[in-house]
């Protein structure tokens, strides 16, 4: 019987359709056995039982429920998903039943269960149709058969009145089984639908399932540990194992066993930090209103390595109730960082930090130290060395003057090149004007392949004696006294220093 909701899915159909190819081969069955009927009434009529009927009509009964069946067998062949072939299986039987009558053999109840057959189809119409055929195939048969029952019956004076009588009756029960018959079949529509609606939705919440399971397997090829924790059911999931399987999660247990076994391998000051990241019973609240949460960690095997809990399912702003925790080796991504930061804030060329780290570097200092010092220095004559012996000379001269600054400072401080020829150090010493007399030595002992020497112009200025001056302050007596060297250099020399030497 068709349900009554609207807008039929696309599997209900499919399945009616399926359904009437099935009832359809089941009806052809039950017609092939009807030929068993003429037999059956034989061995009745060799027994004694019935004796209005011959052995003819017995015979006359079994062929023609045998042509109906093969016809009906080939309908099903010709149109496999069409009412028609089911349709002629109950009409075939509605002759058998016919025939059965007219012999004076009264089977009423069969009457009944033709139309009980076409619910099967699930739908009204073929019900509906099957009624009123079998309606009219019961008047006709009564007609016929009610001289004969006016003969049998004292009470009946005419066969007019037997047919009256017989088929009043006859009429009752079949409006109460037609109404019976509709509501059964309309319940049985309504059935199936909703149980094919809960496969649907079974299958997709299987399908969702597998993509669910197909996402964390993708997760643990990218991971090296993955870890599901239920908190609901208190268990812990490694999805790197082949066989998975549930452990469980003691009550006051404050780590998963994966974490348990992990700590072992994290550097010695970096445990107590990533034993409070993991600590499972305070997870929940730190990823309220957050996807997830990591820490970066150095493991003695591995190098750095990111510990992460990520949110499964749940509202943003409540504890989720299942969470994935992972850990991933990022030592090779660390480096990588390292190397472009180490890029960001050095010189190409002289290897030296750059301005950028310099000033840096100068506004992470909050407080002056009494041996805090800054030194600036600049290469003489390198303008004239880049016209007269090109700009390879010229590199060679900056690179020569950063490796005598940094070979006389470095345990001192940190050396910048912070220009062209300029450079600057950060440095605490309590004596700068030794420092600042080892730069000027280091530079002396230098020869290049291209330049002969390297000659600094050098200015520093300490907080031991500018006590009330800022970084800043100290930098620009560093310049003012840099720039005076630099004049005393170029007037001792008799060198002009705004005019290239021609070769």
């Amino acid at each position: 019987m068709e349900s009554s909701y609207a807008g039929e899915s696309e599997d209900f159909e499919q399945f009616l359709r399926t359904n009437r190819n099935k009832v359809d081969r089941s009806l052809n069955i039950i017609l092939c056995v009807s030929v068993s009927v003429g037999p059956g009434i034989a061995l009745g009529l060799l027994g004694g039982v019935f004796k209005n009927i011959s052995y003819s009509v017995c015979i006359g009964i079994s062929v023609a429920m045998l042509i109906l069946s093969i016809i009906d067998r080939i309908l099903l062949k010709k149109m496999p998903y069409s009412f028609v072939p089911g349709i002629f299986a109950l009409v075939g039987m509605e002759v058998l039943v016919c025939f059965m009558n007219d012999s004076h053999i009264y089977i009423r109840i069969t009457w009944y269960m033709i139309p009980l057959l076409s619910l099967l189809f699930c739908n009204r119409w073929a019900y509906i149709g099957t009624s009123i055929l079998n309606y009219i195939m019961m008047g006709i048969s009564t007609w016929y058969g009610s001289a004969h029952y006016a003969v049998i019956r004292a009470d009946l004076e005419t066969p007019l009145a037997a047919f009256i009588n017989t088929f009043a009756a006859l009429t009752i029960e079949a409006i109460t089984m037609f109404i019976a018959g509709y509501a059964l079949g309309k319940a049985t529509s309504n059935y199936y639908r909703r149980m094919i609606g809960k496969y649907k939705e079974s299958q997709s919440q299987q399908k969702q399932m597998r993509e669910h399971l197909d996402i964390l397997d993708s997760m643990s090829q990218i991971y090296d540990f993955v870890n599901l924790i239920d908190f609901n059911e208190s268990t812990e999931m490694s999805l790197r194992e082949e066989v998975l399987h549930k452990l469980p999660i003691a009550e006051g247990q404050n780590h998963t066993h994966m974490t348990q076994g992990f700590r072992s391998s994290v550097v010695q000051d970096m445990v107590n930090d990533f034993w409070t990241f993991t600590d499972i019973t305070t997870v929940r609240d730190r990823l309220i209103n957050r996807r997830s949460i990591a820490g970066e960690f150095i493991s003695t095997n591995n190098g750095w390595f990111r510990a992460q809990y990520i949110r499964v399912k749940g509202n943003l702003d409540q504890r989720p109730d299942v969470v994935i925790f992972t850990i991933q080796n990022i030592d090779s991504e660390k480096r990588r960082e390292e190397h472009l930061i180490r890029i960001s804030m050095t010189d190409e060329l002289t290897r030296l930090f750059n301005r950028r780290s310099y000033e840096e570097d100068l506004m992470a200092i909050e407080k002056i130290d009494a041996d805090f010092a800054l030194i600036s220095a600049d290469v003489n004559e390198l303008k004239t060395v880049n016209d007269n012996k090109g700009h390879s000379a010229g590199d060679e001269l900056i690179v020569g003057a950063a490796t005598c600054l940094l070979s006389a400072v470095a345990h001192s401080g940190k050396v910048y090149r912070t220009g062209g020829d300029e450079f600057m150090a950060i440095v605490r010493t309590p004596d700068c004007g030794e420092l600042v007399r080892r730069i000027q030595s280091r530079t002396a002992e230098w020869h290049g392949n291209i330049v002969d020497g390297v000659s600094l112009s050098v200015g520093y200025a300490t907080s031991k004696d500018y006590p009330y001056a800022d970084v800043r302050e100290l930098e620009k007596i560093s310049d003012q006294r840099m720039y005076e060297a630099k004049a005393r250099y170029y007037e001792e020399t008799g060198k002009d220093r705004r005019k290239a030497k021609t070769r």
